[in-house]
């Protein structure tokens, strides 16, 4: 399977400087900033979903949803660095016994220690698979778990799939991703650490509409399958709200 297929052209269209240059534009009215500076000037900001949000396939699956499209939106301009390094700062903070606080603004986001256990393009996740396509699973399945993808969107969606340059192995993930139910313990055993299943319930919280309570459901199983403590699920949740609450108005 290519995975660089799947991220690159499938998930995260557009060249890392290009969406970079999209996170300052979006971010402090310009400014060098944030998660701008963290993650435009760094090089990391290759979107884990990029300019699919725009193409179709990831919008149909937020829906219309204010909330579930702010997570996008973060989503889609950070991607794997973004959730890496929120995700690292909630790990940090809930260990060291400090109170939630949101590190959306922080300009050193990049900036994880190699044996922290926090970064996705270097990790393996369940089945020792490319741990990015664990979370791409993981964002599909919070988006959907309102069950608001009926036969109609299913169908688009896969009309949608066949258009990519995709090889049989690449369609058959994403075939199987769209139509897998919203499962919680079947994402949980996605991560083979701690540290990636902070980071599997960042991602899924980034995903959901906040207001929806079907969606708080799915989030809710999804920590206890997860076996998240409450104080780090707090830490995290805050890290997934201070990023909406960034991009508010972008």
């Amino acid at each position: 399977m290519d995975i660089g297929k799947i991220l690159g052209g499938v998930l995260g269209s557009g060249s890392t400087g290009q969406i970079g240059d999209r996170i300052k534009q979006a971010t402090s009215g310009g400014s060098s900033g944030g998660i701008g500076k963290a993650l435009g000037n760094s090089g990391l900001g290759g979107g884990l979903v990029g300019g699919a949000l725009s193409g179709g396939l990831m919008s149909a699956v937020l829906g219309s949803k204010k909330g579930r499209k702010m997570g996008g939106k973060v989503l889609a301009y950070g991607g794997t660095a973004l959730v890496a390094g929120l995700a690292y700062k909630a790990w940090r903070d809930y260990s060291n016994r400090q109170k939630p606080q949101s590190h959306a603004r922080d300009t050193d986001l990049a900036s994880i220690p190699a044996d922290s256990g926090f970064a996705p393009e270097q990790e393996r996740g369940e089945g020792d698979v490319d741990f990015r396509l664990a979370l791409v699973r993981a964002m599909i399945a919070a988006a959907k778990s309102d069950g608001h993808i009926d036969q109609t969107e299913h169908k688009r969606i896969a009309a949608q799939i066949e258009q990519f340059e995709l090889g049989a192995s690449e369609k058959a993930f994403l075939f199987d991703a769209f139509s897998a139910d919203a499962d919680p313990l079947a994402i949980a055993r996605l991560a083979r650490t701690s540290e990636q299943g902070a980071e599997i319930y960042l991602a899924s919280s980034l995903s959901i509409d906040p207001d929806d309570q079907l969606e708080q459901q799915y989030l809710s199983r999804l920590a206890g399958c997860l076996g998240l403590p409450d104080e780090l699920r707090t830490h995290l949740d805050t890290q997934a709200e201070g990023a909406r609450q960034e991009f508010a108005n972008a």
